[in-house]
């Protein structure tokens, strides 16, 4: 395709169809300007020009949120390093008055945000990461009052807690909780926060995506936006057009702009109650579950690749109790039906122990019902010979011969199967990946659950351990190191 060189502009040439020209389009534009004004063009309702209004009627509910936390250090390299005769011929006096004493603990200070849902008792709803571990809770008011809080009660599951100001805050009402099920994707929302310690900044988008699972836990059931969420918005309030807050902001894609995430206002909604009493107990099977991929669904003959295949039962436990084995797909709970293993962990931790409920199961390509007594999550789970998570971020079962058929390992392979790799993670950074065979830990033969323990129990944290994986086709060597306490 050829391309054309445009000539020069010329004024003197071209000054008379110039002004045509501009008198057209004049002419044009007031044309339209007359039609839009008969025709009544409006905006969209939805979308209003201005968010002055909704700003001035929702900031006295958003709060500042200052924490201090006590962080107790490490082992600190002093000066020369290892060089003890140095040490030696100096003596400690000489460091600790060239270089002071080195503290054994440091003061951590961080911000955050959160919102008023009931001034009266002075409950502030934020994000646990917020004040976990915070030993000095300060909240500031939109006009700048100041509040000393304490924690009434944490939910590192979901990333939630409840606060409470030491007195009455002075705010006309608390932020109306609306419906999360009901708002809509495409929809107007509002962020209010503290991003890098900015007070009462508001930023707004639309509610991108609804149900995202972002590996940040086994409850993933977040709202997307692409209303600006940075470090501070944490715990903040996100609102729709009514005033109504409809998540509770938490996170955001490092490495993405325009990205942010929120905690479903509903999941705040169901946890309230529990996080009044301080503690958050959840219903518990006892099973290990996993994904029904296509090829899964193929082997067990299933028309759909969906529900929860359990690849574990715990001894003794509910779901032991109960008939389930392992190999079950769990398709029904509790008159609701399961499409995937999150929906079946969200719906059994809303589950009240000791409530008897109908399974429904797919078992030898026929459905069965079973009736389950569902039980409280234990602080620590019992841990299968086969299934067992450690402090490296990795989930390892033995191989058996049906996991070998699953990864497409040969028949008679012997070592340990990564079957999850938590993100962030010791395994995680050290480049670990699910499906990767653990063959050796520390030039030791690892054939089963029980010597990975055993040889992974004996490392100290910031102590680094050597693996050898087998990968497909490919074996190496891999370090990965145990992040210090």
């Amino acid at each position: 395709m050829g391309i054309s060189r445009v000539g020069r502009f010329k004024p003197q040439e071209n000054g008379f169809i110039l002004t045509m020209s501009m008198l057209a389009f004049l002419l044009m534009s007031l044309a339209q300007t007359a039609v839009g004004a008969e025709e009544g063009v409006k905006p969209y309702p939805n979308g209003p020009i201005s968010f002055t209004e909704l700003v001035d009627d929702v900031k006295n509910e958003v709060v500042n949120i200052s924490t201090t936390t006590v962080i107790k250090r490490g082992p600190i390299p002093r000066p020369f390093g290892q060089h003890k005769q140095f040490r030696d011929f100096f003596g400690d006096d000489f460091f600790e008055r060239f270089f002071g004493q080195i503290p054994k603990e440091r003061r951590q200070r961080s911000l955050g945000s959160g919102v008023v849902i009931d001034p009266k008792k002075g409950y502030i709803l934020t994000n646990n990461h917020v004040v976990a571990n915070a030993e000095v809770i300060n909240v500031r008011l939109d006009d700048g009052e100041e509040y000393k809080a304490e924690v009434v009660g944490r939910d590192p599951k979901t990333d939630l807690a409840l606060i409470k100001t030491k007195k009455p805050l002075d705010v006309k009402s608390g932020a109306p909780l609306g419906d999360s099920d009901k708002a809509k994707v495409g929809e107007w929302v509002m962020a209010i926060g503290n991003p890098f310690g900015l007070e009462r900044t508001v930023t707004v988008g639309i509610l991108s995506a609804k149900g995202r699972v972002i590996g940040a836990g086994p409850y993933d059931d977040f709202l997307q936006t692409d209303a600006a969420i940075n470090p501070g918005n944490s715990g903040g309030p996100l609102f729709n057009m009514k005033g109504e807050v409809i998540g509770i902001n938490t996170a955001i894609v490092a490495s993405g702009q325009g990205i942010g995430f929120a905690i479903p206002i509903n999941i705040a909604k169901e946890l309230l109650p529990q996080l009044e009493k301080g503690k958050v107990i959840r219903g518990w099977l006892g099973v290990s579950i996993q994904e029904v991929t296509e090829d899964i669904a193929k082997s067990f003959k299933l028309e759909k690749a969906e529900g929860a295949l359990v690849a574990e039962v715990i001894e003794d436990s509910p779901a032991e109790k109960g008939g389930l084995e392992r190999g079950d797909i769990i398709i029904g709970f509790d008159g609701k039906e399961i499409d995937s293993p999150n929906e079946l962990q969200r719906v059994v931790a809303n589950t009240p122990p000791k409530k008897r409920v109908k399974v429904k199961v797919m078992r030898d390509g026929k459905t069965r019902t079973l009736t389950v007594k569902v039980g409280a999550m234990p602080d620590e789970f019992p841990e299968t010979e086969k299934t067992i998570t450690t402090d490296l971020g990795l989930t390892v079962q033995t191989l058996t011969p049906e996991l070998a058929e699953q990864f497409d390992w040969p028949r008679g392979e012997k070592g340990v199967l990564i079957t999850n790799v938590e993100s962030g993670s010791a395994g995680a950074e050290a480049g670990l990946r699910r499906g990767d065979l653990i063959k050796e830990i520390n030039r030791q033969a690892v054939e089963d659950t029980k010597q990975y323990k055993q040889l992974v129990g004996k490392a100290k944290a910031g102590e680094s351990l050597l693996l050898f994986v087998k990968r497909g086709s490919r074996t190496f060597y891999i370090t990965v190191t145990l992040e210090a306490e």
